[in-house]
């Protein structure tokens, strides 16, 4: 029997939840939602009764306390993350504690904020003849990423690119970028996704830095980089009216 759910949440409109996320908070005894992101309206249809617990004050070792306690009552823990959690939700470290405990959990996925910004400027990541990848990454900080992973070694591929958790550093962003991607790179910089106060901000890799200063924008923003921002691409062959596959043949 799943005892505990970890739930992406979405990246902010309370809409953006699964349906099948949303029907677990409804059931949910215990809730331990990340509160430095997930917008609380989320868990406005929570029972009356219960529990709710904010995990940005909490250790790992609260986390895990919190749970487990819920559990040998027979309740039922939602854990509640922003966006997808198997992106920078650091919910392996939990599962594994879990594990030990002899505790099942499952995962439900949710809407990362790197597709809700792409959604947001009403644009495709994957574009014939532009892009066929896409390289979610950060730069490295407090928490550093593999020396082989750096943002100029990425950059090399110049593939469509979402930045997660480096507006703050933008400037080092840009330099890094440029080592590989042509100044004139359109970059969108996409703040709260979703949210009601959401703010986006797009230039090229030249003024980008200068638009997100003016914008005063300095958390909880994605910053996309690539010609998949831009007007230039072939057409898919997948409606081609030329091209043939399982279900169309080419028309004469």
């Amino acid at each position: 029997m799943i005892a505990v759910y970890f739930i992406g949440a979405g990246p902010g409109d309370p809409d953006l939840i699964t349906v099948k996320g949303k029907n677990i908070v409804e059931k949910a005894d215990v809730i331990i939602y990340a509160g430095s992101l997930v917008n609380k309206d989320i868990l406005n249809c929570r029972k009356d009764s219960s529990e709710l617990h904010n995990s940005a004050s909490m250790t790992l070792e609260e986390v895990i306390e919190t749970i487990e306690k819920g559990v040998k009552e027979n309740k039922l823990v939602a854990r509640v993350h922003t966006g997808d959690p198997s992106i920078y939700g650091a919910i392996r470290e939990q599962i594994d504690r879990l594990d030990e405990l002899n505790i099942k959990s499952k995962v439900i996925p949710g809407v990362s904020s790197f597709v809700a910004s792409a959604a947001a400027l009403n644009k495709e990541f994957t574009l014939p003849d532009v892009s066929q990848s896409v390289i979610c990454t950060r730069l490295e900080g407090r928490t550093p990423v593999p020396e082989l992973e750096s943002l100029e070694k990425l950059a090399s591929h110049k593939s469509s690119m979402a930045i997660f958790l480096s507006i703050q550093m933008m400037d080092k962003v840009v330099e890094k970028l440029l080592t590989h991607y042509d100044e004139n790179t359109p970059v969108a910089v996409v703040q709260k996704a979703t949210w009601p106060d959401e703010k986006i901000v797009e230039g090229t890799l030249k003024d980008i830095s200068k638009k997100v200063e003016e914008a005063d924008i300095r958390k909880t923003a994605q910053i996309l980089v690539g010609n998949f921002l831009g007007d230039k691409y072939s057409l898919s062959k997948l409606y081609d009216k030329n091209f043939s596959h399982e279900y169309r043949d080419a028309k004469k």
